[in-house]
């Protein structure tokens, strides 16, 4: 894996991480301390494949990005971006694959606040509720936007729905036949 380095117009693609070190130490405006010089090697040695920045002031960044590509020109083309399916799919985002569309059937569990009147007090409290179902949809938003929907008709209106982001909204893709459901 070879890193690409850009702060402002200085830009590179390194095989390794002394080389990386090198190129930073190269610009004036960059104080390379033990710190951050042990970050970097952390950062490289990492699963990790999302880009990194590095604030060297107020507003000011370095970036370092992972990437296969072996040459500049291979990098700027995006020659080396790999394909979703080759990724594994646990370190894809959730945003990206709350967005992903495929169409077909998904369990969607979510965990909410549920509203619930306290018997014989005319009080009303928060619980939490477990939900799962199994719903068509053609990405994990709409399978949440679908849920969502179907419990606002039928729960209290108080109640509080997690973010589609949040740890406390689960999917997962079935496939397209109904077959999968039994």
């Amino acid at each position: 894996m070879n890193l690409y380095i850009r702060y402002f117009n200085s830009e590179t693609l390194v095989n390794t991480v002394d080389e990386a070190i090198d190129f930073l130490r190269s610009i004036d405006e960059i104080e390379m301390n033990p710190m951050l010089e042990a970050d970097i090697r952390e950062y490289a040695a990492s699963n990790v494949c999302i880009p990194k920045r590095y604030k060297i002031r107020s507003r000011v960044y370095f970036i370092i990005i992972k990437t296969e590509a072996a040459t500049m020109q291979d990098f700027k083309e995006k020659r080396a971006v790999r394909t979703p399916a080759e990724k594994d799919r646990s370190n894809i985002p959730v945003m990206m694959r709350l967005n992903e569309e495929r169409d077909g059937w998904y369990e969607g569990t979510m965990d909410f606040k549920r509203v619930q009147p306290v018997p014989g007090t005319g009080k009303f409290q928060y619980r939490d509720t477990h939900f799962v179902a199994i719903v068509r949809a053609i990405s994990g938003q709409d399978c949440y936007n679908r849920i969502v929907d179907h419990l606002r008709s039928r729960v209290d209106e108080r109640s509080q729905f997690p973010s589609a982001k949040g740890k406390n909204f689960k999917f997962r893709y079935m496939g397209m036949a109904k077959e999968m459901l039994r």
